[in-house]
């Protein structure tokens, strides 16, 4: 009884096809594990952008009340200068 050098071939590819979808179908489980992980980190950091991006709008509402308020405080300075700075008709300087 011999052995042919096909059927050896055969066998040993067989042998090497069976031990890599073993391979693969481990690594399929642990990557559908790891993105179960994933999933949940990346809700975990959603939640917390979601309460941040509260945080941040009141703080821009908070700048931008600021902001008006202090335009408006400046145009009145501003308008309040102009009046004492400005020359009364009829009188020169140069006069």
């Amino acid at each position: 009884m011999t052995i042919e050098l096909n059927d050896l071939l055969l066998v040993i590819l067989y042998i090497s096809l069976i031990v890599l979808v073993i391979v693969l179908i481990v690594l399929g489980i642990k990557l559908i594990k790891t993105l179960k992980k994933l999933n949940v980190v990346i809700d975990d950091v959603n939640n917390k952008m979601e309460k941040l991006d509260g945080a941040f709008s009141l703080i821009d509402t908070t700048s931008s009340i600021a902001t008006s308020i202090s335009s408006k405080i400046l145009s009145i300075i501003s308008s309040i200068l102009d009046v004492f700075t400005k020359n009364k008709k009829g009188t020169d300087i140069d006069e």
